[in-house]
This record gives C-alpha cells, sequence and structure tokens, in this order.
C-alpha cells in the first residue's frame, strides 16, 4: 500500500493541525494504522493507533488528550488531530500501516510508510 501524507506546517503553540494519509493500493481496511514522530537527533516514537474498524484507538501518553486518530475506510485515509499543540511536538510525523490485528507501538511492526509530513511548533 502507498501512504501519502499531508497537512504539516508551522503553527504556534497552543494552536491545531490536522494531518492526514492518504493510502492507495491495497484494501486500506485490511490494515490497523500508525502516527509516528522523529525529531532530529531522536528516535522514531509511537504517537497514535487506530485498528482496521476504527473502534480501538492507542496514544502515547505525551499526546493523550491533546491529539485524537481517526480514520475513513471510504475515503482511504487516516487522520490526527493534534491540538494544544507544543514545541516538544516539533518534528517530522509519518503514518504507517499494519496487517489487520498486528499494529501497535513499535515501527518494527509495520509495513507500509509514507514519506512524512514537517510539523513545526513555535514558543
Amino acid at each position: 500500500v502507498q501512504l501519502q501524507a499531508s497537512g504539516g506546517g508551522l503553527v504556534q503553540a497552543g494552536g491545531s493541525l490536522r494531518l492526514s494519509c492518504a493510502a492507495s493500493g491495497r484494501t486500506f481496511s485490511n490494515y490497523d494504522m500508525g502516527w509516528f514522530r522523529q525529531a532530529p537527533g531522536k528516535e522514531r516514537e509511537f504517537v497514535a493507533i487506530i485498528n482496521w474498524k476504527g473502534g480501538v484507538t492507542g496514544y502515547a501518553d505525551s499526546v493523550k488528550g491533546r491529539f485524537t486518530i481517526s480514520r475513513d475506510n471510504a475515503k482511504n485515509t487516516v487522520y490526527l488531530q493534534m491540538n494544544s499543540l507544543k514545541p516538544e511536538d516539533t518534528a517530522v510525523y509519518y503514518c504507517a500501516a499494519a496487517r489487520s490485528g498486528y499494529g501497535g507501538s513499535y515501527a518494527l511492526e509495520y509495513d507500509y510508510w509514507g514519506q512524512g509530513t514537517q510539523v513545526t511548533v513555535s514558543s
């Protein structure tokens, strides 16, 4: 499956952004979808996951209560709504797909990755 992330940009602290990840090539609803991020000089880290049906979600503690992951299987798209953004949220954000039931908080669990979209939060 091919993944195309978009929606990143520059925002002030306390602001919001919504990231989108459009999928093509395979049946989108067969995949759990995750968002990861990587800041300069740091390891890629888990942000959020949503299962293939959309009924189960999970979040990193650092974003819980501020970020919301959702998906629209009819549009082959997964979203990440980011509110109350902080400077420490600055990173390149990646969407990723894992076979349904195999997605989790580890990057190795994912089979396909998007190209990333830059999010910069100014203080």
